[in-house]
């Protein structure tokens, strides 16, 4: 077996020429809007499950709005968990697109199949809303390895009804996006190349239609970590991402124009490192009430091991590959 390489991430940057990795002004507010979620996948780096009772409240919303009137950034990524189970989801969506601001939902499709929210697709076209869609494979077998039984279907269905109201559709203007990850303990395939394929297939086998795929690196944080260490395969995977550790993927890292915020209005540099704990550098706003764009643009982004997982081969980001 392959053991990790003795380098870490401070080391592979400093070697790059690239230490500290530092933050542009805020671009992109993402909201994790709690661990509450419909499914409990093995890869989830947040944890996330049916049972978790963590989510936003109203008013940790309300100053998620106030903060975002108040600034210049563009984009509002609604993320979780299932973010739409938060009760102040459509607040959030109406709220961002009366401000002008581009939304983002990241949604797991089988959302779409609960009798509550059998409303959302025309609620996201209503408001214009990017869905971006995870799903693990373009196979039935492999995703359901992944998520659970039954969870391809209910996807493919969620798809159909996104399609239905115009979403994927030739100028629409209503995007739908498909975010593959690797079901084994690899890296992602070429973005642009799976795209191609699976617009093929999905439109072949399901009669389905989607905008973009993006590619994204599992990241050995929370429960995908635990999965590594009880298969034998941490070691295994960590000399995989340290050995494809990529410099020219620094320039699209996501913390860099992103702004990360918990269900509690905690600030953070990216997703992975809210799971973590990791919090903004000293000296750096922690909390949105304290937000504060020169003491934010600039601040080094707090590091560690994991973050080889988003500059290995084409990098990745919530926007798929970086390079």
């Amino acid at each position: 077996m392959k053991t990790a390489s003795p380098i870490d991430f401070t080391g592979a940057l400093q070697h790059a020429g690239l230490d500290p990795v530092r933050a542009r002004a805020p671009e992109i507010l993402q909201l994790n809007l709690g661990k509450l979620c419909n499914q409990a996948c093995s890869h989830c780096h947040v944890d996330a499950g049916p049972t978790r009772t963590e989510i936003m409240s109203r008013e940790t919303a309300e100053l998620c709005m106030h903060v975002l009137r108040d600034s210049s950034i563009g984009t509002v990524d609604l993320t979780g968990g299932a973010p739409e189970l938060c009760p102040s989801f459509e607040y959030l969506v109406a709220e961002s697109r009366s401000l002008g601001r581009k939304v983002i939902d990241r949604c797991n499709l089988t959302v779409l199949s609960l009798p509550k929210y059998k409303g959302l697709p025309e609620f996201f076209a209503k408001h214009q809303v990017e869905v971006v869609s995870s799903l693990p494979a373009s196979t039935q077998s492999a995703t359901d390895a992944q998520r659970g039984d039954g969870v391809y279907a209910q996807s493919i269905a969620g798809l159909r009804k996104l399609n239905a109201v115009g979403y994927g559709q030739p100028d629409s203007g209503l995007e739908v996006v498909l975010v593959s990850n690797p079901v084994e303990a690899k890296l992602p395939g070429p973005q642009a190349c799976m795209e191609k394929q699976w617009k093929e297939d999905l439109a072949k086998e399901h009669g389905v239609l989607f905008n973009r795929l993006l590619t994204i690196t599992n990241m050995p944080v929370k429960r995908y970590a635990d999965w590594l260490r009880q298969t034998g395969q941490e070691q295994e995977y960590m000399a995989l991402l340290k050995d494809s550790f990529n410099p020219a993927t620094a320039c699209g890292l996501m913390c860099r124009n992103t702004l990360s915020v918990d269900w509690q209005g905690n600030l953070f540099d990216c997703d992975f490192n809210q799971m973590l704990g990791m919090g903004t550098a000293a000296g750096a706003p922690s909390h949105l009430r304290e937000y504060n764009l020169e003491q934010l643009k600039g601040r080094p982004i707090a590091t560690a091991d994991h973050c080889f997982g988003c500059t290995a081969g084409a990098g990745s980001s919530c926007g798929g590959a970086t390079a």
